[in-house]
């Protein structure tokens, strides 16, 4: 057993509740894992930062069905508490015909509600638990509950949390509306004025740039302490031990040390991948390229996630030695995966919201250009030639999530890319030029493509074997 914390739409406050439900339970020092439905990097961010333990995404157009099972079965029986945060409101998810991914053989052809906050607690077999606004409500909260509790007879709706209750004559409003749905209030959250996540272009603004979070995370656990039935919820939260194998290491015969880029600038990464590259025999290395004054050394690979590049352009534009050991690092062969962000350090430069630019590492012949259109969705993205990480006719599923563009296209992109749920064509994109290098907008989460990092892994096993860089 655990729970889907789930809104009736976005922005209802469920990363608030979810995370007030996470920071109650670790001040009570229960140890609690976290999952996030759906492609998100930030939100994980916030959940790690309070459990103190990696949040996995559970997303089957990323993955698989199968894969979200064992992802689930696995993490939640080493921890006492398990706890799913949803993805825009309850049944919203793949709404056009399905026709193409592998996971949806059986729905082909029909609307479907897949990859929703729904079809993950079906698949788990967990109860929900929805989160509903009421701030511009009173008696219609009843039609809301009982609407999204018959909507889907296989969905168990455990019961509901009531935020931004504005009085106890709301409340009392509120309470007297639901009580003949016989629908237990787990939860009641009053408007807060001092509990407030900061966002911006993409979202929220990750954790490493909030210096005052920690504090934040005490208010809501101290809100947490008050605002829920923790008699009712503790039962529905405990995860029970399920059995599952767990893959071995592949040691190699050479050492394979991995420059992962991670700072402010450089954070977005699925945990999973980087589960993977370990477990598969390599080192990582985390450094940052915004602070350290080089490349860290005896390495045989780079790995450059997205992230916010355009924010901290100016620092990474002055750390020239950096760059300059980047580029060329990479001009002599060093295998580099840069996704998003990454690939928008590899450009000449970083042209910002204000037009000011800045020179970036300088290994793609292109620049990044900042915009107010917003590229997002999902990405059926087939293999237009072997490179870094996939052969040539590969079908790939990853997300694209960003604010730029580049001024140039390769001559000879990585990908012809199309939406994941109809055959519109997306354009081609990605740089594979030098060969060692595999730059895209596209982000790959790797657990249902092992042969992706063992392909990352034997490129740069050839540099371990060769000495270049030891």
């Amino acid at each position: 057993m655990a729970l889907v914390i789930a809104g009736e739409r976005s922005g209802v406050g469920k990363t608030t509740v979810t995370l007030t439900l996470l920071a109650s339970l670790r001040r009570r020092d229960r140890l609690v894992q976290s999952f996030k439905v759906g492609p998100d990097y930030i939100d994980p961010m916030f959940h790690q930062h309070v459990t103190g333990r990696a949040c996995r995404n559970l997303d089957p157009v990323l993955t698989s069905e199968a894969y979200i099972q064992q992802c689930f079965a696995r993490h939640s029986q080493l921890s006492e508490y398990a706890l799913v945060e949803g993805v825009m409101g309850l049944f919203d998810g793949i709404s056009s015909l399905v026709i193409s991914h592998v996971s949806f053989a059986k729905d082909k052809g029909q609307i479907t509600d897949f990859a929703s906050t729904a079809h993950i607690a079906r698949l788990l077999d967990l109860p929900v638990v929805l989160v509903i606004d009421c701030s511009r409500l009173s008696g219609s909260v009843a039609a809301i509950a009982h609407g999204y509790r018959s909507f889907d007879p296989r969905i168990k709706i455990a019961g509901v949390v009531l935020n931004r209750v504005g009085s106890d004559r709301h409340l009392s409003l509120l309470k007297d509306s639901l009580e003949p749905l016989q629908l237990p209030i787990l939860g009641v959250l009053r408007r807060q004025d001092n509990i407030t996540i900061p966002d911006r272009h993409l979202g929220l603004v990750p954790t490493a740039e909030l210096p005052e979070l920690n504090a934040l995370i005490d208010r809501l656990a101290d809100l947490g302490d008050t605002c829920f039935d923790w008699q009712r919820l503790l039962p529905l939260l405990k995860s029970e031990p399920f059995s599952c194998s767990t893959s071995s290491s592949l040691s190699p015969s050479f050492p394979i040390r991995i420059a992962v880029a991670r700072d402010r600038a450089f954070n977005f990464y699925y945990q999973d991948n980087l589960d993977l590259l370990q477990q598969l025999g390599a080192e990582l290395v985390f450094w940052s390229p915004l602070e350290d004054a080089g490349i860290p050394k005896d390495i045989q690979g780079m790995y450059f996630g997205g992230g916010f590049p355009e924010v901290f352009a100016q620092q990474l534009a002055e750390n020239s030695s950096v760059r300059d050991a980047v580029k060329t690092a990479i001009l002599k062969g060093m295998p580099t995966v840069a996704e998003c962000g990454g690939l928008m350090y590899l450009c000449e430069q970083i042209i910002d919201f204000e037009g000011k630019s800045w020179s970036m590492a300088g290994v793609l012949p292109t620049s990044a250009v900042m915009g107010g259109r917003l590229t997002l969705g999902y990405r059926r993205a087939v293999a237009l030639q072997d490179n870094l990480l996939v052969k040539a006719n590969t079908t790939v599923y990853g997300h694209e999530f960003h604010r730029s563009h580049l001024t140039l296209t390769p001559t000879q992109p990585l990908f012809e890319t199309s939406r994941y749920d109809c055959e519109e064509n997306m354009g081609c994109e990605g740089w594979g030029f030098p060969a060692n290098v595999h730059a895209s907008y596209v982000h790959l989460h790797w657990g249902e493509s092992r042969e992706i990092p063992q392909q990352f892994l034997k490129e740069c096993l050839k540099v371990a074997s060769s000495e270049m860089w030891i």
